[in-house]
Formats: C-alpha cells, structure tokens, sequence
C-alpha cells in the first residue's frame, strides 16, 4: 500500500536531512497548512532507547536493533492520537525524516539484507521519497563538530549504506512511489526550492 501526502527523506549521515525538515516545518507553518514533521528514530520509549545505541551509551544486539527500529516504525505508524496513519485520516502531509528504507539501508550492515526486508514488508510505502545523494566524503566532513563517535561513522561503513540503500530502492521500483534524487551538495536553501516543488505537487484534501 502507498499512503498518499506522505514524504519521507533519506539520505547518509549529514546529508542534511534534518535541515530540509525543518525548513519545510517553518514553510509548511508559515503557509498555514495542516503537516507533521516527523523524525525516526521517533521520541517514544522505544526510539529514545534506540537513540542511546546509535550514539553508543547502550550496546544491542544487530538482530535486537533491527526489531526496535521496526517496533519503533509500528508506533509511528499506528500511535492512537498522533500516529502518521491517523494524521493521514485527518487530511495532513506527513514529512518523516527516515523510514523503512533506513532500515534497508543500515541494519542489513549486520543483519542478512532479507531479514531486515521481511520485518518491515507490511509497513505502507510513502508515495514520494526523496533521496540527498551525497558523496561520503562529503556527508563525513559535515559530521566533523558532531558530539562524539556514532555507531554507524566511517566512510568504509557509509559507502557500504550507500550501496544498501540503492539495492533498498531498486525493490521499489514499481510499487507506486516516486523516487527523487537531489544533489546533496547544493546550498540548503537551493535543496529546499527542489523539495518544495515536490510539496508543493501533494494535492490536499
């Protein structure tokens, strides 16, 4: 199933996802139309704990990992007063910064790639993804005044996300969602002029 007014963003780390979802919040705010800007991992019990592995206070099994990211995904999607699926009910665009496909992208570094596919399968796909194609080196240097290692950094490691995240979408190919690649690289502001375009092609209700 693709869920119509429902954008997601990827991207590597310090593709400046992050940015664009702000900008487009303040944008959205600003214009007055009913939206939800969302981030996963997501601020419930499970995506905070799932937050203390990536930055390292808390070691996890890979497997264990890959099942919060999708418990965490589940609670997303079907939390009863705030959850993406109802907001999509209501009428608002829901913007996420990640969803399934960093799942794709990142877990199956450690867990085998179909694995990973098979526990979120039954999730709904995003009508429109839009993908900061960054260069590694690139993504690295931005993470440079971050505070303290992560658990995915390294070029070694981002260059094999990379190439997940490619065989991630060709599995999408032609299920109905429509996939953009802009150039990371670009100024912020100049990504955001392309990605509100795109927001701006979401019919409301």
């Amino acid at each position: 199933m693709v869920l119509d007014r429902f954008i997601v963003l990827e991207g590597l780390d310090g593709a400046g996802t992050t940015t664009q979802l702000r900008l487009a919040a303040e944008r959205l705010a600003a214009e007055g139309r009913p939206h939800f800007c969302t981030s996963e991992p997501t601020d419930h019990t499970l995506g905070l704990l799932i937050r203390e592995v990536l930055t390292q206070r808390r070691r996890m099994h890979p497997t264990t990992l890959a099942l919060l990211f999708a418990a965490d995904r589940a609670e997303h999607l079907l939390a009863a007063g705030g959850g993406i699926l109802e907001r999509l009910q209501r009428g608002e665009l829901v913007i996420s910064d990640r969803y399934l496909f960093s799942s794709l992208a990142y877990q199956t570094l450690d867990c085998e790639f179909q694995y990973v596919r098979g526990l979120n399968e039954g999730f709904p796909l995003p009508r429109d993804v839009v993908f900061l194609d960054t260069p590694v080196p690139e993504s690295q240097r931005r993470l440079g005044s971050r505070d303290g290692p992560e658990l995915f950094d390294g070029e070694d490691i981002q260059d094999r996300i990379l190439a997940n995240y490619r065989r991630g979408f060709a599995l999408y190919g032609d299920c109905g969602l429509r996939l953009h690649v802009l150039d990371g690289t670009l100024p912020p502001e100049d990504i955001f002029e392309k990605l509100w375009k795109i927001i701006g092609s979401v019919p409301m209700l």
